[in-house]
């Protein structure tokens, strides 16, 4: 399996897996390509993983901020991620997601949010983020799904305050 950067070519497959990997709805499809056409969006972060030259999995990270008082950060926030359905829980999605960490860590972001789910997230390393002093209020999620993930040391004890999600995430 080949983890790289998306292409254009690769635009289609990435809209038909999300859209398979969703229960075949567009939601994700169509946040992928809202990401894509705005001020956040990271072309290095938006990643395929390919099997014998099939698009098999995308993973988006993409630029958020987490504001508190006076201060702003610049974070990254991961989602969304699908896998085709019929290649599930076979190590496809932890593989970008690790590749994904080492770009971030690579272009000097230090924190990756996400809302996701709690049993599978915390097996890549992320943890449940108001612990750590971060808020989520623009999304209504118990504390177990709104996760963060440091990539770059003490970067927990530096930032806190609100996650803002760009207005891509609101179609």
């Amino acid at each position: 399996m080949i983890i790289r950067t998306e292409i254009e070519q690769d635009f289609k497959d990435v809209y038909q897996i999300n859209f398979q990997a969703f229960g075949n709805r567009e939601d994700e499809s169509k946040l992928v390509e809202r990401i894509r056409k705005s001020e956040e969006f990271v072309p290095e972060l938006s990643l395929v993983a390919e099997k014998n030259n099939e698009i098999v999995g995308h993973i988006m990270l993409s630029k958020a901020i987490v504001e508190a008082q006076n201060e702003v950060h610049t974070v990254i926030v991961l989602a969304p991620i699908a896998i085709k359905p019929d290649l599930q829980k076979q190590g496809i999605g932890s593989s970008l997601i690790e590749e994904g960490i080492r770009r971030c860590k690579a272009l000097g972001y230090g924190l990756i949010l996400l809302i996701g789910h709690p049993s599978y997230y915390p097996r890549v390393g992320f943890q449940p983020a108001r612990k750590f002093g971060l808020e989520l209020k623009q999304f209504e999620v118990p504390d177990e799904v709104f996760m963060v993930y440091e990539v770059e040391e003490r970067k927990l004890q530096e930032i806190r305050g609100e996650l803002k999600y760009p207005k891509a995430f609101f179609s």
